[in-house]
């Protein structure tokens, strides 16, 4: 548990998916990015799924996980493409994959369609963590409950904010109601605009067990 008066670095990067998600990221940046995971203590780098063997292979001895991102960041895809996407991204060497929920869906109230869809990713992830992206600015509250839900039922063995690519990122509100709702069942994932330690410890306190952020180093090195 983090001591809020005075984090140790080493536990609180053990929260942190050190994530580099732009489409115009180089392999230079990779590299660095992977670089500092190691020197940080980070619990995984968070790419898309074109560096997923590169960083699988950069890091190969290192205790950092590879996480990529599936659906990403619309969640609009079919789920044979989906599926797919995430049987190659394990092949690859992917450790962890943060998956998009069909957003249109689950705002239409097409639940079966929303459970088959995670639970196509969940079935092709064989040892890897599952993270279900909920998009949370696009969701009414009862929405946001509905997801939680659906995302356990198809097996799932996280819920996360954001893409960090729509209209805004996590609030301690959302991961507060996502955690009250999936309880000690699943892990929450807050991200997207978390860039100082007051932003990491004020989503610990609401109830994250990973923060995604492209800031933790500057978080980090601020203790």
């Amino acid at each position: 548990m983090v001591d809020y008066d005075k984090p140790d670095k080493k536990e609180l990067a053990s929260y942190i998916d050190h994530t580099l998600l732009k489409p115009f990221a180089t392999q230079k940046e990779i590299k660095k990015l992977c670089e500092e995971a190691v020197e940080y203590f980070f619990a995984s780098v968070c790419v898309n799924p074109v560096w997923v063997p590169y960083c699988a292979s950069f890091l190969k001895g290192s205790d950092v996980r590879v996480c990529t991102v599936i659906g990403f960041p619309l969640g609009a895809n079919i789920s044979d493409v989906k599926r797919r996407e995430t049987e190659i991204a394990v092949s690859q060497g992917a450790r962890e994959v943060d998956m998009v929920i069909n957003i249109g869906a689950l705002k239409q109230g097409d639940y079966n369609l929303v459970r088959d869809d995670i639970g196509a990713v969940v079935g092709s992830s064989g040892d890897a963590l599952v993270k279900v992206i909920i998009e949370t600015c696009f969701l009414t509250d009862e929405e946001k409950v509905t997801a939680c839900i659906l995302a356990e039922e198809a097996g799932a063995d996280y819920v996360k904010t954001s893409t960090g690519f729509g209209t805004s990122g996590a609030s301690k509100e959302d991961v507060a109601l996502m955690r009250k709702t999936v309880g000690n069942r699943l892990g929450v994932k807050a991200s997207g605009g978390i860039r100082s330690l007051e932003d990491a410890l004020d989503m610990i306190r609401a109830g994250s067990s990973r923060l995604g952020t492209s800031s933790g180093v500057n978080i980090i090195s601020s203790l």
